[in-house]
């Protein structure tokens, strides 16, 4: 059996790997409690900042969610209010409407109180008080978070009920924008601008604005039916293709079906017919 050259650089050597282990060890405890430390570090001197970022990040969350759940109840509550003022009105009760509208116009979300106060608006007018109906109106015209078709309608109805009081062209300066085709009050205007044109004499102007209401499908077919016949008196025809117009007529159940000529003609005569 042969002996290791070299007793003494064998111990050594196995000395030197141990010291290297135990070194290679102690560096990584060492390198660990460095990262335990900078964790600790990081921990007391971001920790709390982060988490009061973290509570009030949630607690903002929870706070959306329950104004906008309280919102839409809110809401909810004001649009049944509003019914209910409607339907006072419906039972004759106008002071208790009244009542109710007069809440909603000064408290209630945007577009309820909007609401509100042209319905406070029409009962004024329909009493015969025109002055405080068209205070309202006016109010509703220059309320910048009303929605646009509310303020044009409350100027429309405000012009409609101080017409006669008004000079004709204030009336066609404040309508005529609306009373264009296409646009969602044009009947309405259209029809008020072209009573504007017939006061200041312009029967031209008059007859050819109520030529287009007149064939306009879009609006209504009783105000259509009021411009066509004012249209044939300023001498304009109006008078949309027959062949539309009938078809309209009998599908609104106004015209019976024209009957079959050729068809009757080709049938056989009825019993009894031939000797008469």
């Amino acid at each position: 059996m042969a002996l290791p050259s070299n007793p003494d650089k064998t111990a050594e050597s196995k000395r030197a790997e141990r010291l290297a282990a135990e070194q290679d060890v102690f560096i990584r405890e060492v390198d660990e409690a460095v990262r335990a430390d900078q964790l600790d570090s990081a921990a007391k001197r971001y920790g709390i900042p982060a988490a009061i970022i973290l509570v009030l990040g949630l607690a903002g969350f929870g706070g959306y969610l329950f104004w906008k759940e309280n919102r839409e109840g809110t809401l909810e509550t004001q649009s049944e209010e509003l019914i209910g003022a409607l339907d006072a009105m419906g039972r004759g009760d106008n002071a208790g409407a009244e009542k109710q509208l007069a809440t909603l116009a000064s408290d209630a979300d945007n577009g309820v109180r909007i609401a509100a106060k042209m319905t406070q608006a029409g009962l004024a007018a329909g009493a015969g008080r025109s002055d405080d109906a068209v205070k309202i109106y006016d109010a509703i015209k220059a309320d910048d978070s009303a929605p646009q078709a509310y303020r044009d309608l409350a100027t429309i109805r405000a012009i409609a009920i101080n017409f006669d009081s008004m000079e004709p062209k204030a009336v066609i300066d404040q309508l005529r924008p609306l009373a264009v085709a296409d646009n969602a009050w044009f009947g309405s205007a259209g029809e008020l601008v072209g009573a504007a044109y017939l006061k200041m004499g312009d029967r031209k102007q008059a007859g050819k604005m109520f030529g287009d209401i007149a064939k306009d499908e879009n609006v209504p077919q009783t105000l259509r039916s009021r411009a066509r016949q004012m249209a044939g008196l300023l001498g304009v025809d109006a008078v949309e293709d027959v062949d539309k117009a009938m078809e309209r007529l009998r599908s609104e159940g106004r015209v019976a079906e024209a009957p079959n000529m050729a068809a009757e003609a080709d049938a056989p005569p009825a019993a009894g017919a031939e000797g008469q």
